[in-house]
C-alpha cells in the first residue's frame, strides 16, 4: 500500500466517524453556508503574482515544517503581501491541519481559500462551504471519474469552484472531460512525494487556453514563476518555500518583489 493509499484508507474512516457528529443537514445551517465566496480562477487572473500562498505546518515528507505560527498571522501576512488565494490544509492526520484553519482564515481575510485535503465523499464538500471555502481540491489519482463528476458537479452547485488536480497524461485527460475551469499540475508524485519541476512544463501543451492553469509543489525560486508564467500559466501554488521560515508575510513580499519582469 503506498502513501496515497494509507491516506484514502484513513481518510474514509474519519469522514464516516464525522458523519456521526454532524450531519449535512446541520452543515446547510452554518452562516458560511448561507455565505457567497469569491472565485478562485477570477482573483488568480486578475493578481500581479498569480501565487496561491499555502498555510501547511507538515506533511508525510516533512514531519515538521512549521507549527509556531498562528492561522490568522499566517493568512493576514499572505493576503497583505500580494497572494491572489490561499491554500488551507485541513487534513489532520498527515498534514496537522484542520477545518477550524480554514474557517479562522475565512475570517481574517477576502481572498480565496482554497481547501486542500484528501476529499472522497460528498460530506466534505459540504464541509469545505460551511467553513468557508471558496474552492475545494479533487485529485484525479485519488477519485474514479464517476466521483471526479459528481464531485465537481456538487461543489459547483453549492457556489464554489473545482481545482482538479493531475500528475500525468491519464489523469489530465480525465480532468478535461469534467466542467471545470482550474486544472493543477502536481509537480510531486503523490505515491512516492519525489517531486519533479518540469512534470508541469509536460503537461502544459495538452491543455487548452479556456483553461487557467495552476503548477503545484516544488517551486522554491521566483525565476521558476517567470518561466512559468511565460509558458503560459496563470497559477502558482506554493507554501513550504514560504512556512519554512519565521516570517511567511515577509517571504512572500520578497519572492513576489524578485519574479523577473519581462523584457
Amino acid at each position: 500500500m503506498n502513501i496515497l493509499e494509507q491516506i484514502a484508507h484513513s481518510k474514509r474512516r474519519e469522514v464516516a466517524l464525522k458523519k456521526q457528529v454532524i450531519s449535512i443537514e446541520e452543515l446547510q445551517k452554518t452562516q458560511l453556508f448561507q455565505t457567497a465566496v469569491p472565485s478562485l480562477g477570477a482573483f488568480i487572473i486578475n493578481s500581479d503574482s498569480g501565487i496561491i500562498a499555502e498555510h501547511k505546518r507538515r506533511s508525510p515528507s516533512k514531519p515538521i515544517i512549521n507549527f509556531s505560527l498562528d492561522i490568522a498571522t499566517v493568512t493576514q501576512g499572505y493576503e497583505d503581501a500580494g497572494a491572489a488565494a490561499l491554500s488551507i490544509l485541513t487534513d489532520v492526520s498527515y498534514f496537522g491541519g484542520s477545518l477550524e484553519d480554514l474557517q479562522l482564515a475565512k475570517a481574517q481575510v477576502n481572498i480565496p481559500l482554497l481547501r486542500k485535503d484528501f476529499i472522497l465523499d460528498a460530506y466534505q464538500v459540504y464541509e469545505a462551504k460551511a467553513h468557508g471555502a471558496s474552492a475545494i481540491l479533487l485529485i484525479v489519482a485519488l477519485l474514479s471519474f464517476k466521483d471526479l463528476s459528481e464531485l465537481s458537479h456538487l461543489a459547483q452547485a453549492l457556489g464554489m469552484e473545482v481545482l482538479v488536480e493531475v500528475h500525468d497524461m491519464n489523469e489530465l485527460e480525465k480532468a478535461l472531460q469534467l466542467n471545470t475551469i482550474c486544472i493543477g499540475i502536481n509537480n510531486r508524485d503523490l505515491k512516492t512525494f519525489t517531486v519533479d519541476f518540469e512534470n508541469s512544463m509536460r503537461l502544459l501543451e495538452h491543455i487548452p487556453a479556456s483553461y487557467i492553469k495552476i503548477s503545484e509543489s516544488g517551486i522554491d525560486h521566483p525565476n521558476q514563476v517567470r518561466e512559468l508564467k511565460n509558458a503560459g500559466f496563470d497559477g502558482f501554488l506554493i507554501g513550504e518555500n514560504f512556512m519554512k521560515t519565521t516570517d511567511p508575510r515577509a517571504a512572500l513580499k520578497q519572492f513576489i518583489s524578485s519574479i523577473p519582469h519581462e523584457n
